[in-house]
C-alpha cells in the first residue's frame, strides 16, 4: 500500500514537473519566445507610432498587448518621441535590447517631426522567461531628472478592438473596459517646458509654434489625460477567458491602467509603472504571465476571393493550418441552390509547404464552370459563400469606386447622398504660399522656389483634387497618379457609368444623380484640375496642399469645418513647391495620358494638360542624370502625340530599357508592339531586344510567386501589401495584354483573389469596403471616428507583425493596415477588376454600370 502511494505520488510530481516544463517559454529559431499557443516578440518590429513594437505579446491566434518599451508620457500618440534602436542580440535565452532618446534624426524634423525632452540616455530592455512567465526588466545609464518623474514609464498597450467590455482586474480592484474613454481628467506638467536642443542641422527645422497651433495639440498631449482607471502591483486582462487571459506583475513600481484613447483617437489601453528617482539598474522588472494553453491549434482557415469567379478564370484556393497539423483532411466544394446542397467535389488538397508561420494547401477549382452559388469546406471551417458566373464583375464591385469613393473623396465640393451628406464644400479658401521650413507628412519647403512670397493668397487652386484618406491634403503624385490610372483604365476598358452628377462651378456633387457625362472621365477631370491650376498659378508644379497645423491635420469629420472658407486667413491651407525632378517627370508621363482621354470630352483641358507635359519634359533634356526619369515620359508623350523626338529618346535607350524590364517593361510594352511591325532596323532590333529581356523577367517573375502560395510576389511587411500587389497586377496586365505567350492572364486573378480575400491570416475580408460577401467595414478613412467605411475604398490591407504573424484587425485607426490613400489604392483596384472581367470574357467589350 505504501509502495503503490509513492508510486503514485511520483507519478503526480512526474505529471506536474512535465507540464510546468512543458509551460516554458523557450526562444525559438525564428527570434521569439514561444510556449503553446503563446508567443512573445521583443523588438522583432520597430514602429512604435503605429502600435507596433517592443514587447508584443500574441495570444492563440491574436496579438494582445504590443509596444512594451520606455516612453516620456503615460498615453502617448504618434506625435510622442520614441526611441532609436542601437542594438538587439540573443543571450542563451535571453534578448537584449539597447536604445537611447532622443532620436536627434527625427527631433523637430523629418517626415512628422517630434520634440524631445531635455533628457538624453541610454536603456537596456532584457526579457527572459522564468518559471510560466517572461521577465522584463529595464536598466538606465542615468536616473530621471526630476522635471520627468512621474512621466518616464515602462509602458505596455492592450488592442482595445478586442477588450470592449470585458473585464479586468488589479489587486482588488475589479473593471470592465469601456467602449469611450471617460473622464476624470488628470492635470500634469507638460514636458513641453523642458525641450531638448537635439536639431542635427539635416534638413529644414520645423516651426514649434506653428505645429502646436492655439489649444489642444497633439505635440502636447501629456498634459490633460484620463485619470488612471486603477493602481496596484498585480493586474489581470481578461480574467474571465483564459485565451487571452494575461497577468502583469511589477517588483519595482506601482502599475497604472490608462486609457490612451482620451488624448488620441487612435489610442489604446496603457498599463505602465513609473521610473522612480534614482533608479538605474532594474529600474523596471516585470513578470509578464499569459495563460498557456500547449493544446492550442490554430484551426483552418479558408481563403477565397469574397465575391467569386468568372466560369473560366482560374480558381485557386488557399488553405492555411497550423504548422504542426500532420496529414490532411478532404476539401469539399458545395454547391447551393434553392433547393438545398450538394457536393460537387470531394478532393485531397495539395500541399504547398511553409509561408510565414503556417502550414498552407490549395486547391484548384478552375474546372468547375457551372454557375452557381458555391461555399468550400476543410474539417469544421468554411468559407465565405461564393459566386461563378458569367456577371460576377459586373455590378457592386469595380462600380462603387467610382460610384462612392472618389466622390466622397473630391475637395472643394459638397459630397451629397441623397438623405446624407458626406461632407460640405470645403477649403475653397485654399491657399497661402508656405513659409520655408519642415513642416508635417513629408511637405517641406525650400526657399526661393516661388514666385509668391510666404503667406501670399495663391489665386485659383481652389479646385478639383481628391483629399488624402484621412488627412485632407492634395499631394501631387497622389492627384496626377489617380488621374493617370483612371485615364488608362477608360483607355484600356471604356467602362460606362453615369451614377454621379459633379458640378465644378457650384462646388457641388449628388451621388446617385445621373448628369449625362462618363463618370470615369468626370473623375479624371477632377484629377488635373488640381494639378494643372495650380501649375498656372505657381509656374511650376506644386507639391502638394496641406493644413497649416497639426490640430487641423488630426480632425475627424466634416471637411468643411478644417477652415472657414474665407481666403487669407490663418486658418487656410498652404501650398508647397518642390525642386524634385524625378516626380516632376512622373507627373509629366501622367498628364501626357490624362491628355489623350480628355480630348473630345474636355478639350481645352486636354491641352493644358499635354503643354504642362511637353514644358516639363523639355526642362529635363540634356539631363542625363535624369534619362531614366524621362523614359516613361517619353513613351506616354508618344503615345498621346506620335512625335518622333519621344520615338527617337527611347529607341536611344534601348540598353537601359532592356537591362531593366521589371522597372520599364510595362509601360514600354505599348510601344514596343507598335514597333514590331515597322520595317526600320532601329525599330525592329528595339523590339526583338525588348522581347528577349521580358523572357528573363517572366522567369524571375515566375520564381518570386512561387515563393507564395498565394501565386504573386508577395514580401509581406510592416505595412499592408495589398497596394503592391494591385500595382504589381495592374503594371503585369500591359505585359500580358501585349504578351500572352510570355505572360499567362491568371496571375492577373490571383493579384485580385488576394486583393478580395485570398490572403494571409485569419481575416479573410476583402480589402475592397462594401465588396463582397465579408469586407473591411471598418477603415482608416475620413469617417474612421464612426467606426464606419466608404464603399469602393481600399485598405492597405494584411501587415505583417514581425516576423511571422499576418494581422489585419478591426481597427479604425491603424493606417498600416486599414487606410485608405489616393494615387492607386482604390483605382488600381479598380482596373485589376476590368481586366479581370475583359481577360474572362474576351468578346465583351462593354463594361456598363
Amino acid at each position: 500500500m505504501q509502495r503503490t502511494f509513492i508510486i503514485a505520488t511520483m507519478s503526480l510530481v512526474l505529471t506536474v514537473v512535465l507540464k510546468t516544463s512543458a509551460q516554458t517559454f523557450r526562444l525559438n529559431s525564428d527570434g521569439y519566445f514561444n510556449a503553446g499557443g503563446t508567443d512573445v516578440m521583443v523588438f522583432s518590429d520597430f514602429y512604435p507610432e503605429g502600435h507596433q513594437g517592443g514587447v508584443c505579446v500574441i495570444m492563440n491566434g491574436l496579438r494582445i498587448a504590443t509596444n512594451g518599451d520606455l516612453r516620456m508620457e503615460a498615453t502617448p500618440g504618434q506625435w510622442q518621441p520614441v526611441p532609436k534602436q542601437l542594438s538587439r542580440k540573443t543571450d542563451g535565452n535571453r534578448i537584449i535590447t539597447t536604445l537611447c532618446y532622443p532620436d536627434s534624426s527625427r527631433h523637430l524634423t523629418g517626415f512628422n517631426p517630434m520634440v524631445y525632452p531635455d533628457y538624453q540616455f541610454n536603456y537596456v530592455v532584457s526579457v527572459e522567461p522564468q518559471g510560466k512567465g517572461i521577465l522584463v526588466n529595464v536598466d538606465l545609464d542615468k536616473p530621471v531628472p526630476d522635471f520627468l518623474l512621474g512621466k518616464v514609464g515602462f509602458n505596455l498597450e492592450f488592442f482595445p478592438g478586442e477588450l470592449f467590455g470585458k473585464p479586468w482586474v488589479m489587486d482588488g480592484q475589479t473593471g470592465i473596459y469601456p467602449q469611450q474613454p471617460n473622464s476624470p481628467l488628470l492635470m500634469l506638467p507638460t514636458n513641453r517646458g523642458h525641450d531638448g536642443n537635439y536639431f542635427a542641422g539635416r534638413g529644414q527645422k520645423a516651426d514649434l509654434k506653428q505645429l502646436d497651433g492655439k489649444g489642444y495639440s497633439p505635440l502636447r498631449a501629456d498634459d490633460i489625460i484620463s485619470a488612471p482607471y486603477a493602481e496596484g502591483r498585480k493586474f489581470t486582462s481578461r480574467p474571465d477567458d483564459k485565451s487571452q487571459k494575461l497577468t502583469i506583475e511589477s517588483m519595482t513600481g506601482t502599475l497604472k491602467l490608462y486609457d490612451g484613447r482620451m488624448n488620441h483617437n487612435n489610442g489604446w489601453f496603457v498599463l505602465r509603472s513609473e521610473i522612480a528617482r534614482g533608479a538605474t539598474k532594474g529600474a523596471v522588472r516585470w513578470m509578464i504571465t499569459p495563460e498557456v494553453d500547449e493544446q492550442w491549434r490554430y484551426q483552418p482557415v479558408i481563403q477565397t476571393s469574397q465575391v467569386g469567379y468568372q466560369p473560366h478564370q482560374h480558381k485557386r484556393i488557399v488553405i492555411e493550418t497550423d504548422q504542426r497539423d500532420q496529414g490532411m483532411a478532404e476539401v469539399q466544394l458545395i454547391r447551393i441552390d434553392a433547393e438545398g446542397e450538394s457536393i460537387v467535389s470531394s478532393t485531397v488538397p495539395t500541399e504547398w509547404g511553409r509561408f510565414l508561420r503556417y502550414r498552407y494547401l490549395t486547391v484548384d477549382y478552375t474546372d468547375v464552370t457551372l454557375p452557381g452559388l458555391y461555399q468550400v469546406r476543410y474539417k469544421d471551417a468554411c468559407s465565405s459563400v461564393f459566386r461563378i458566373a458569367d456577371d460576377v464583375y459586373d455590378r457592386g464591385v469595380w462600380q462603387p469606386v467610382i460610384e462612392y469613393f472618389l466622390p466622397v473623396q473630391m475637395c472643394h465640393m459638397r459630397v451629397a447622398e441623397k438623405y446624407r451628406v458626406w461632407h460640405d464644400a470645403c477649403h475653397l479658401d485654399d491657399a497661402l504660399m508656405a513659409p520655408a521650413g519642415n513642416h508635417i507628412d513629408g511637405y517641406d519647403q525650400r526657399p526661393g522656389l516661388s514666385k509668391y512670397a510666404a503667406g501670399d493668397r495663391v489665386p485659383g487652386v481652389n479646385i478639383g483634387g481628391w483629399h488624402d484618406a484621412g488627412d485632407f491634403d492634395l499631394r501631387v503624385e497622389s492627384q496626377a497618379g489617380e488621374a493617370y490610372i483612371l485615364a488608362l483604365a477608360y483607355e484600356q476598358f471604356h467602362p460606362d457609368i453615369d451614377v454621379t452628377a459633379i458640378d465644378h462651378k457650384r462646388h457641388q456633387v449628388e451621388i446617385h444623380e445621373a448628369d449625362g457625362k462618363n463618370d470615369v472621365l468626370q473623375q479624371v477631370e477632377n484629377g488635373a484640375l488640381t494639378v494643372v491650376r495650380s501649375y498656372q498659378a505657381l509656374g511650376r508644379l506644386y507639391r502638394g496642399i496641406i493644413c497649416n497645423s497639426l490640430r487641423q491635420y488630426a480632425m475627424l469629420g466634416d471637411a468643411a469645418a478644417m477652415t472657414d472658407g474665407e481666403p487669407g486667413n490663418s486658418d487656410d491651407r498652404w501650398i508647397f513647391t518642390e525642386d524634385n525632378p524625378g516626380r516632376a517627370l512622373a507627373t509629366a508621363a501622367q498628364l501626357a495620358a490624362t491628355a489623350r482621354v480628355l480630348k473630345g470630352f474636355n478639350d481645352e483641358l486636354s491641352s493644358e494638360c499635354l503643354t504642362i507635359a511637353t514644358d516639363i519634359y523639355q526642362q529635363a533634356e540634356g539631363n542625363d542624370r535624369l534619362a531614366a526619369s524621362r523614359l516613361q515620359a517619353a513613351a506616354e508623350l508618344y503615345l498621346t502625340t506620335s512625335e518622333r523626338t519621344y520615338l527617337d529618346f527611347i529607341l536611344s535607350q534601348q540598353d537601359m530599357i532592356v537591362r531593366e524590364p521589371g522597372r520599364t517593361g510595362w509601360f514600354m510594352a505599348r510601344i514596343a508592339k507598335q514597333l514590331e511591325t515597322r520595317k526600320d532596323k532601329p525599330s525592329r532590333r528595339f523590339a526583338e531586344a525588348f522581347r528577349k529581356s521580358l523572357e528573363g523577367y517572366r522567369s524571375d517573375l515566375e520564381a518570386r510567386s512561387a515563393e507564395t502560395p498565394y501565386g504573386v510576389p508577395y514580401r509581406p511587411s510592416i505595412w499592408g501589401a495589398g497596394w503592391d500587389i494591385q500595382r504589381f497586377g495592374f503594371e503585369y496586365y500591359f505585359l500580358a495584354s501585349a504578351y500572352p505567350d510570355l505572360f499567362p492572364k491568371d496571375i492577373i486573378y490571383s493579384a485580385l483573389d488576394f486583393v478580395l480575400g485570398c490572403h494571409p491570416g485569419s481575416n479573410t475580408s476583402s480589402f475592397a469596403s462594401g465588396v463582397g460577401a465579408k469586407s473591411a467595414t471598418v477603415a482608416y478613412g475620413l469617417n474612421r471616428a464612426d467606426w464606419s467605411y466608404i464603399p469602393g475604398g481600399v485598405v492597405s490591407g494584411t501587415a505583417l507583425i514581425r516576423p511571422d504573424f499576418p494581422e489585419l484587425l478591426t481597427f479604425p485607426f491603424l493606417w498600416q493596415q486599414t487606410e485608405y490613400v489616393l494615387g492607386g489604392g482604390s483605382s488600381h483596384y479598380m482596373f485589376l477588376v476590368l481586366a479581370a472581367k475583359k481577360l474572362g470574357n474576351p468578346q465583351s467589350n462593354h463594361y456598363n454600370q
